[in-house]
């Protein structure tokens, strides 16, 4: 098992070939650059396995970007996992249990999983790595997790990033962030899976509120705000459920949510500022190419925090808007809608 002794992973399977999965592979071989390293991803769309096999390129997610003739890709989810001593998740959250069980099977015994997703789950509130733990039967010292300010497009342009990989065991943290460590990737690990994961989840809603208010074109001084107040109010829901306040001052927290709500590329950001400008929520939908998971998630979120009996304004404010309880032209007053309070509160 190359994880316990250390080596490093022959094989990755990478499961989802939008713009993340299809990046993270890319990381993945140039860490591995002059070594036989093979990483291959799976793919739904025949047109986008073609692509990447025949010209090195997933052009309908990346671009012009180059990818290492060191990938492949297949729709045969069999093949892609076969002897693939490391396996990285990159499906829409709300579809991952439904998958897991299909793949379950096929994954080898001593494999370790990796989530690239920031989902909570609808129905069941679970983050995204209790759902594998739960559907394909891993101890937690197997199951890791990735995020931090990681916008895949400027990262398939090699422009330099920090990350976070975090898990239970120190040891799998470490052999993962080896595993990606390249010229312009810089992994840190942490053992605070609950905060990093928190962190990703949440700040998604937040930028959803961000793009609002930028389609509104409201000013920097409201945007940053909802900004600060979001990483208050995500920290208490991380507290809460056992998580730790330093994480979310770190890349996975405060550095997470700064790119996702300041950057264009970010879809989050992207689709909040589509319903700040007036289109609906089902409008919004049919122009994004990929998921916006905070549009998904923010019902989770908001359940979750009610159950813990944690307050988040903003978050409940931006599912109202999701859920046509409320329009984005009386969305401002909500955003700071709590009791006069000391700001460490």
């Amino acid at each position: 098992m190359s994880w316990v002794d250390g080596t490093a992973p022959a094989k990755v399977a990478v499961l989802g070939a939008g713009s993340w999965g299809t990046t993270f592979a890319k990381i993945l071989a140039d860490a591995a650059a002059g070594t036989d390293r093979k990483v291959m991803l799976w793919g739904r769309r025949q047109e986008v396995v073609d692509q990447i096999n025949c010209h090195h390129r997933n052009p309908r997610y990346l671009s012009t970007t180059e990818l290492p003739h060191s990938i492949s890709a297949s729709t045969d989810v069999v093949e892609v996992l076969k002897d693939a001593e490391l396996v990285v998740l990159a499906v829409p959250a709300q579809t991952l249990r439904e998958q897991l069980r299909g793949w379950a099977g096929q994954l080898a015994a001593d494999a370790v999983v990796v989530s690239l997703m920031k989902g909570l789950e609808l129905g069941t509130d679970q983050r995204m790595s209790q759902v594998i733990e739960t559907e394909l039967h891993l101890a937690k010292d197997r199951v890791v997790v990735v995020s931090g300010p990681n916008l895949a497009m400027e990262i398939a342009r090699q422009e330099p990033t920090a990350s976070v990989v975090a898990c239970a065991e120190e040891k799998t943290a470490k052999w993962v962030a080896e595993a990606c460590t390249a010229p312009y990737f810089r992994p840190y690990t942490n053992d605070d899976v609950v905060g990093v994961e928190i962190g990703g989840i949440v700040k998604n809603v937040i930028a959803l509120c961000v793009g609002i208010c930028e389609g509104q074109k409201v000013g920097d001084n409201t945007k940053a705000s909802v900004i600060t107040r979001g990483l208050a109010e995500t920290t208490r829901l991380a507290l809460a459920l056992g998580g730790k306040a330093e994480t979310l001052s770190g890349l996975a927290g405060l550095g997470d949510l700064v790119a996702t709500c300041s950057s264009s590329l970010s879809r989050n950001h992207t689709a909040g500022r589509m319903l700040g400008e007036g289109l609906t929520l089902e409008e919004v939908n049919n122009r994004m190419t990929q998921t916006a998971e905070g549009i998904k998630s923010g019902r989770a979120v908001k359940d979750l925090a009610a159950k813990l009996g944690v307050e988040m304004p903003i978050t409940n404010a931006v599912v109202a808007v999701l859920e046509g309880k409320l329009t984005v032209d009386h969305l401002g007053p909500l955003l700071l809608a709590r009791e006069l309070k000391s700001e460490g509160e």
